[in-house]
């Protein structure tokens, strides 16, 4: 299954499939989510849903929908 990813706020848009990790795809957009620790432990990674959740890239797949919005933001003290 496709999905359609789309990062925000610079409005980049690829087509991804369910269980992809969320780093590769961004990866693949040429979209930069910071990371640290690779495992989820650090938090540089964490993203924001279109629905106010928040994920950690690193450790996320996509999920089976058909479109997913990431709000990107950066945390200054990374």
């Amino acid at each position: 299954m496709i999905v359609r990813v789309r990062f925000l706020p610079d409005d980049v848009i690829v087509d991804a499939e369910v269980g992809e990790s969320l780093l590769h795809v961004a990866d693949r957009a040429g979209v930069f989510i910071p990371t640290g620790c690779l495992m989820g432990s650090c938090h540089a990674c964490t993203v924001e849903l279109e629905d106010g959740e928040t994920i950690r890239a690193c450790i996320t797949a996509i999920p089976p929908r058909d479109e997913l919005t990431i709000n990107l933001f950066s945390d200054p003290t990374w």
